[in-house]
């Protein structure tokens, strides 16, 4: 169906930038295309492409989309004439070389809504803004607890042994220092296919600002509210020794300047400091202790838009107070420190170097930690394996007392990101690595027969382990993404096609039609002994679902030998012979998992610039358009020096023109 629905948007969308294409890509969509898009009276997907082959001039928006389609042997469908794979590549490099110059054409690039802090950031960056020894409440998004301290970034090494606990399926990991009395906001939820930081997603309501009132006054009046949890309460909250009033308004007066400029992370004005001093005065004046006045003031900041709201990407470009709260939202999910907050004040954090040293500083900060805990769990859909439930019956390895082996999964592809993160090693480590963490039951859980015993979820040990069995390692083929995207009773290639496509790939598929119906989970009458992949053959024979399909049920099949709770098999419930062969791309034959491991590797440059947009939205808070095409671009081409090592696409990232700002 995306062939369809993204062709109908390419012939009818425009925009001030165009450029014609040539004869030959007129000829290229007469021959593979017009069959079922112009020549008769009803075109597939209601896609008349006479109006393109009749357009004079065509935007980067459609050029972009034909590219795509093409590119990736969506277009033309399964059982029409494939064209030639030279000339395809021709037609696709020409049509790319025409939207690079209109790209570059352009001035301005999309802006990112102001946006409120979402509850993870809310808590980092209180926790910050007061230096406290605890978290402020209990995050259940925060997937993975750390024991025994084994997150340092500093050292460019991750240990052998780590000790991790798990917060969905293990309640004991919830019990950790925090401040009594506070109760959490409702969790932001994620964007389709994007990330719970979306500017466009994080309204405030009027119920919302009345709970964040009462939500800072219940921080700042918390009975763990104190000298030794607080670390700026000598600066801040003790009362001073003064002997009259005028040096009391100047005490309060330079307090709260400096507590007001760090919780809007940029100098505040003469009109709010006037505005909060005079309440704080005024409240000591009535007879309240100056404490207390204080406790009441921090009430009423952190309960302000100004802290709650991040600035717009407009004011990046000509800001570095924004560009250093930019920087700490993305590395550190939380306010910046004194010294970006320095740097910027001096004008110099916009610097190309500056801002380069800086990304490096930041990575090696144990606050990177929140990075960790917030962009890969987001990314690979993690939070899908929480619901996840085989049918304990056929699956009964699968679950131990009232638990399930799914709380072990989650911790190996977080554990072999941050690894990934802290050695700076390649992203393609992602694909197949030749590394990762294992728990004893995720040992039995990839080797059959392996007896384990099977303890409550406490403080799990997980061993660093090397991987020669290539069917192993990675992230495409463990046994967290395998069992997230199967059903209670069998696999389900379709949902796994689409997780690859969306997450490896960043090319999520269009939803499917309304007047199709999902694929059974039993097979009717008939079907009993036939394989999934003749039964969704059928499925396939909807007009508006080959499109999709062409490019997901290869991605979906190559993993059809990991059952549905990630143990290999080489035969499916009925005894078939698993036959998981494909064609990736229209370009790269596989015929089994090793050689679709290759096959993805082959497409390197293409997973770089997934991953690339995946980091590049979450770090913008807002979906890409055409616009970041150029960065990806460069991004991609940069690292691809450094072997694509994780370090270096984040500081590609950061330096790029939509982040920074920089040559617009």
């Amino acid at each position: 169906m995306r062939i369809y629905s993204t062709l109908l948007f390419l012939v009818v969308v425009a925009h001030s930038s165009h450029a014609a294409v040539s004869p030959d890509v007129q000829a290229f969509v007469k021959q593979h295309c017009l069959s079922c898009h112009g020549e008769s009276d009803e075109v597939e997907g209601e896609v008349d492409l006479n109006e393109f082959l009749a357009r004079k001039e065509h935007s980067a928006e459609s050029l972009g989309t034909l590219i795509e389609v093409i590119e990736h042997g969506e277009m033309p469908p399964d059982g029409e004439p494939r064209p030639v794979a030279s000339k395809r590549d021709r037609v696709v490099e020409e049509l790319k070389s025409i939207r690079h110059e209109l790209l570059l054409k352009r001035t301005t690039l999309a802006a990112t809504p102001i946006r409120r802090m979402n509850r993870f950031q809310y808590n980092n960056a209180v926790q910050d803004l007061f230096d406290l020894k605890c978290i402020v409440f209990t995050l259940p998004e925060r997937t993975m607890r750390i024991h025994k301290g084994y997150f340092k970034p500093e050292s460019g090494k991750m240990p052998d042994l780590v000790h991790v606990g798990n917060r969905p399926l293990g309640k004991s990991q919830m019990i950790e220092p925090r401040l009594a009395g506070v109760t959490a906001f409702p969790q932001d939820l994620r964007a389709e296919n994007g990330f719970d930081n979306r500017g466009d997603h994080l309204s405030l309501s009027p119920l919302l600002l009345e709970s964040f009132l009462r939500l800072g006054r219940s921080i700042t009046e918390s009975p763990d509210f104190t000298p030794q949890t607080c670390g700026i309460w000598r600066t801040f909250f003790a009362a001073p020794s003064v002997t009259d009033d005028r040096d009391l308004q100047s005490v309060v007066r330079e307090r709260i300047t400096t507590f007001l400029s760090r919780a809007f992370r940029r100098p505040a004005t003469p009109s709010e400091i006037d505005r909060y001093s005079r309440f704080t005065l005024a409240a000591i004046t009535s007879g309240e202790e100056f404490t207390s006045a204080m406790r009441a003031t921090a009430a009423a900041v952190i309960a302000s838009p100004k802290f709650l709201y991040l600035a717009d990407a407009k004011t990046v470009h000509s800001n570095d107070f924004a560009l250093a709260s930019r920087l700490s939202f993305f590395l550190w999910g939380s306010i910046p420190d004194e010294t970006l907050f320095d740097l910027a004040a001096k004008h110099e954090l916009s610097q190309p170097d500056v801002l380069a040293e800086q990304v490096d500083r930041m990575l090696l900060d144990p606050r990177v930690k929140r990075f960790c805990d917030s962009f890969p769990g987001q990314w690979l859909q993690l939070d899908r394996l929480i619901s996840s439930t085989p049918n304990r019956e056929r699956f009964p390895d699968f679950y131990f007392a009232k638990y399930r082996s799914s709380m072990h999964m989650m911790l190996e592809p977080l554990l072999l990101f941050e690894t990934v993160l802290i050695e700076d090693q390649s992203i393609l480590q992602f694909i197949d690595s030749d590394f990762s963490y294992r728990s004893e039951l995720l040992d039995g859980i990839y080797y059959r027969g392996k007896r384990v015993a099977k303890k409550p979820p406490t403080m799990l040990p997980f061993r660093r382990v090397e991987i020669t069995d290539r069917r192993q390692g990675g992230l495409i083929t463990n046994a967290a993404v395998m069992t997230m995207t199967s059903g209670t009773e069998r696999t389900k290639p379709i949902t796994r096609g689409s997780w690859l496509a969306t997450v490896i790939f960043n090319r999520p598929p269009e939803p499917p039609p309304a007047d199709v119906p999902p694929l059974p989970e039993e097979p009717a009458e008939g079907e009993e002994n036939q394989t999934l992949r003749e039964r969704l053959a059928k499925h396939r024979e909807h007009t508006s679902c080959a499109g999709c399909h062409q490019g997901i049920d290869p991605l979906g099949f190559a993993l059809e030998n990991y059952g549905p709770t990630g143990k290999w098999r080489d035969q499916d419930e009925n005894g078939n012979d698993i036959d998981m062969a494909g064609r990736l791309f229209d370009r790269r034959d596989f015929a089994n998992v090793e050689e679709f491991k290759d096959a993805v590797l082959a497409e390197k440059d293409r997973f770089a610039r997934g991953f690339a947009s995946h980091l590049l939205s979450f770090s913008l808070a807002r979906a890409l358009d055409a616009g970041d095409d150029l960065a990806l671009d460069a991004i991609v081409s940069q690292t691809k020096e450094t072997d694509y090592r994780l370090k270096s696409i984040v500081k590609a990232v950061v330096l790029s023109d939509p982040f920074s700002g920089a040559g617009r």
